[in-house]
């Protein structure tokens, strides 16, 4: 039996993956000298990993991951014809380069770091009809990103006032033409009208209420006449004595 602790830990997740017998297999491909032959045998011990791991036919391109993963297996001395392309078993050995974080965080919280650079883009426009078309964009977009991070409606005149702390100065619209032509606000989306709000468990409570008092009138709810409890109930029925 083939010790797990030996081997580099991606090659110790496909032998558990597909178990101890399969991987000495793989391991026996290297020696067949014959390429064709190797590579019939090698399709034989797919599709033996795929009765082994039935849920992977539900992913797609199950052969070129099971090629791969035999590949990954055998080595990259043991050269094969696959009918699918071998990717190069570097990418599983190298260790990946560290990801740059970002040392700084964006100035507005609301916005985020994407929204700068788009301010940075929209600078570097020298078309000044261009540059305020992007501007009323970038604009829409800060209007959107801060209502879902407040959870409030913002004023035009907020959002003009935080493009000018991003841009430095540079972006500039006019405050009433922003107002009156509804600039800032999603192409078919409703500028003027109130927000919905949720009504609240203690609001429904009193509202079911009320409309139970008004169902039972006199006493008598509905259309059948009968006598409703408290809450819009009937009264269960005594059975026969």
């Amino acid at each position: 039996m083939t010790d797990l602790t030996s081997l580099p830990f991606h090659l110790q997740l496909l032998v558990r993956e597909y178990g101890q017998s399969t991987y000495q297999l793989i391991q026996g491909l290297a020696q067949i000298e014959d390429v064709a032959e190797r590579t019939k045998r090698a399709g034989q011990i797919v599709q033996l990993m795929l009765r082994l791991q039935p849920a992977l036919r539900e992913l797609p391109e199950v052969q070129t991951r099971l090629w791969n993963h035999l590949h990954a297996m055998a080595g990259e001395e043991v050269t094969l014809e696959a009918p699918v392309p071998l990717r190069s078993l570097t990418v599983r050995t190298e260790k990946p380069t560290r990801v740059p974080y970002p040392r700084q965080g964006p100035k507005l919280r609301a916005y985020g770091a994407a929204v700068e650079a788009l301010i940075a883009k929209a600078i570097a426009i020298e078309d000044e009809a261009e540059r305020e078309q992007a501007t009323v964009q970038i604009g829409r977009t800060m209007k959107f990103l801060y209502r879902q991070h407040n959870k409030e409606n913002a004023k035009d005149v907020t959002i003009l006032r935080h493009l000018g702390e991003l841009s430095g100065g540079q972006l500039k619209l006019d405050p009433a033409a922003v107002d009156s032509e509804n600039l800032f606000e999603m192409p078919g989306g409703t500028a003027r009208t109130a927000p919905f709000i949720v009504p609240q468990p203690q609001q429904r409570e009193r509202r079911d209420n009320r409309e139970g008092r008004e169902g039972r009138g006199n006493g008598f709810g509905g259309k059948s006449g009968k006598k409703r409890k408290k809450g819009g109930r009937q009264e269960p029925q005594q059975p026969p004595q």
